[in-house]
């Protein structure tokens, strides 16, 4: 006897669609958030000037905590750009908050890194470890595969920089990844150009 084949419910289906719709639209009306992406191209930034300036021990000892004015720099920008990325609600804006638990954890790998007797590790781990979300919340604009590349491309080039210029890693790891923001940026606002391009009509609020 044959077993049936259980395909999805087309109110499934079309629910998927109509979701995949309003995440883009979310995308749409607030630029892919792009304040936080230049917070952390400044943060970076700032790092590989530092990265000249001092030691391991003296970027590090910035870096770490510096990491905390991220958000408080987008929210500022935000502001200026009058961009509502906080006050947008979403109906998947659920997945954020665990998404953000999720990629703090790598942090106890920095405290290993610090106590290890390779503590230079630090650098990358920061650099890689602080793009681990970014694949869920371009998943949340129902642009995952823009927001996957920017940690792909963070990580490789991250990478790169390890293996081939360790010397230099506390400015050219800063430079990379800050290089990587700038592109990402100009992608997402070539990408959100080319979609109100097409006439999409962003949706407000949550589903209906």
């Amino acid at each position: 006897m044959k077993k049936e084949k259980i395909g999805v419910p087309p109110e499934l289906t079309e629910l998927k669609a109509r979701l995949a719709e309003h995440r883009l639209a979310q995308y749409i009306r607030l630029n892919g958030g792009v304040p936080i992406p230049m917070a952390g191209a400044i943060y970076w930034l700032a790092l590989a000037y530092v990265g000249t300036r001092t030691g391991l021990e003296g970027w590090a000892g910035l870096a770490l905590p510096l990491s905390g004015a991220i958000f408080p720099l987008a929210l500022l920008l935000a502001a200026l750009m009058k961009n509502k990325f906080m006050s947008d609600k979403s109906a998947v804006g659920d997945v954020l908050l665990p998404t953000f638990i999720g990629m703090l954890l790598f942090w106890p790998m920095l405290v290993m890194a610090i106590k290890s007797a390779s503590p230079e590790l630090v650098v990358p781990i920061l650099a890689i470890g602080m793009s681990i979300h970014w694949p869920v919340i371009g998943w949340s604009y129902n642009r995952t595969a823009l927001f996957s590349a920017h940690s792909i491309l963070r990580a490789g080039l991250t990478l790169l920089v390890w293996f081939t210029a360790r010397e230099q890693i506390l400015i050219l790891i800063p430079l990379a990844v800050a290089a990587t923001y700038i592109l990402t940026i100009a992608a997402i606002y070539f990408d959100v150009a080319r979609l109100k391009s097409k006439s999409l009509t962003p949706l407000s609020g949550a589903l209906s």
